[in-house]
């Protein structure tokens, strides 16, 4: 196997293995974007005269019967072929010799990744946000099915004032957009078409078009100077990171809320059956496991978002290997992100709360009790809170909050 730097030399196997690391394997998720951003590339090269019609028309042809043979599944990158580049240009190859070898010309892998990387990374953050605003739209539903419920409102987990489960839903419908709104906004740093950097030091003598390929693969604006393409690598990448961490916590806390409500001491809300799982000692245990899971996974984004910001920390200007060790941390959060959204827009239409079993105590009412005495008899709400205070103290029911 010849990769693309090779240059004859036997490379030692475990230095192989250990370099390529994950990236044969987190690279097919990248193939149709490499393909896309190949043929863009290679349809400049023509237009500026450095390859021929027929050249590009084969490589047009060859890598997309290559990108329809992979997403069958008939092929998947090896550990011998290290990466998606390599990989492509392979099959291109063997297809077609002349093609192969004409793909390559003004361009390296450090801005092919990148171009592949972006387009894949501004289709995620689409995918992301329509992922919470279906999640939202399931809130919405949840409090449209349970708008005359009413639900105690909680402050140091002590009840605090009248609430109902439309303003809880509501509330989380609302966060939940803002992170949607959160991940869209992170296509931005993505949106900078990199090619025609190259190694970061952009293409001496060819007459490259980098206005050409960025008009072709959709991105809002050239990378410029060159110089900037790798200096920014980690920072669009860290961002969406940050924006599905948040996320998470948001579904973290929603989850924490349903495992509360539907422990035997509240009782406020049903799971069906086939969405609990039960006791291999305990027969009569009902677990809410899924929500667990969904509460403990903002664990699992906060670390990816450290790797991606840990990376390129003190890297000096220029490439490093040390970049290609963001892709797994940041497919890691997208693909968690990804499922933990279709498991709740699925789930949740299936919650119910049980209204006879939620208690809505005198205690909740304090405070409007307290505004109510100065709307009626004009005193300062400090004596007003003062009153009603004493009023709950005397019935053993006193508490505090801040």
């Amino acid at each position: 196997m010849s990769r693309l730097w090779d240059k004859g030399e036997p490379l030692d196997e475990e230095i192989l293995r250990y370099t390529a690391g994950e990236d044969h394997a987190l690279d097919n998720r990248l193939v149709p974007y490499d393909v896309r951003a190949s043929i863009a590339h290679a349809r400049m090269l023509a237009d500026k005269e450095l390859i021929s019609a027929d050249n590009v028309r084969a490589i047009e042809k060859g890598l997309e019967s290559i990108a329809q043979a992979h997403a069958r599944g008939e092929w998947r990158i090896t550990l011998a072929e290290e990466d998606v580049h390599t990989a492509l240009e392979q099959r291109l190859t063997a297809i077609d010799a002349v093609a192969g070898a004409s793909l390559h010309l003004g361009r390296s892998r450090n801005d092919q990744v990148l171009a592949a990387l972006r387009l894949y990374l501004k289709d995620v953050c689409n995918d992301l946000a329509s992922g919470a605003l279906a999640v939202a739209e399931a809130l919405d539903e949840l409090a449209q099915r349970e708008k005359d419920t009413p639900l105690p409102g909680y402050t140091h987990l002590q009840p605090a004032m009248p609430s109902s489960v439309e303003l809880w839903a509501g509330g989380y419908a609302t966060e939940i957009r803002d992170d949607a709104a959160g991940l869209a906004a992170a296509r931005r740093r993505f949106d900078r078409n990199p090619l025609g950097s190259a190694a970061g030091y952009g293409v001496p003598v060819l007459p490259i078009d980098r206005e050409h390929t960025r008009e072709m693969l959709g991105f809002a604006e050239v990378h410029e100077p060159v110089t900037a393409v790798q200096l920014s690598r980690g920072k669009a990448e860290a961002q969406l990171a940050f924006e599905i961490h948040l996320l998470m916590q948001d579904t973290g806390r929603l989850a924490a809320d349903l495992i509360l409500f539907c422990s035997q001491e509240f009782s406020y809300v049903a799971l069906p059956v086939s969405m609990t799982t039960g006791s291999s000692i305990m027969p009569q245990k009902r677990n809410p496991d899924v929500f667990e899971l969904i509460r403990a996974h903002s664990a699992t984004s906060l670390g990816a978002l450290v790797e991606v910001l840990a990376v390129p920390a003190k890297l000096t200007s220029g490439y490093h290997r040390d970049l290609q060790l963001i892709k797994a941390p940041l497919f890691r959060a997208v693909d968690l992100a990804t499922h933990t959204l279709a498991i709740i827009a699925h789930a949740l239409p299936e919650v119910s709360f049980i209204e006879e079993n939620i208690r809505m105590e005198q205690q909740l009412y304090a405070t409007q009790d307290a505004f109510q005495l100065v709307m009626d008899e004009g005193v300062p709400f400090r004596e007003a809170y003062k009153r009603i205070g004493a009023r709950f103290r005397s019935r053993g029911k006193g508490g505090s909050d801040k």
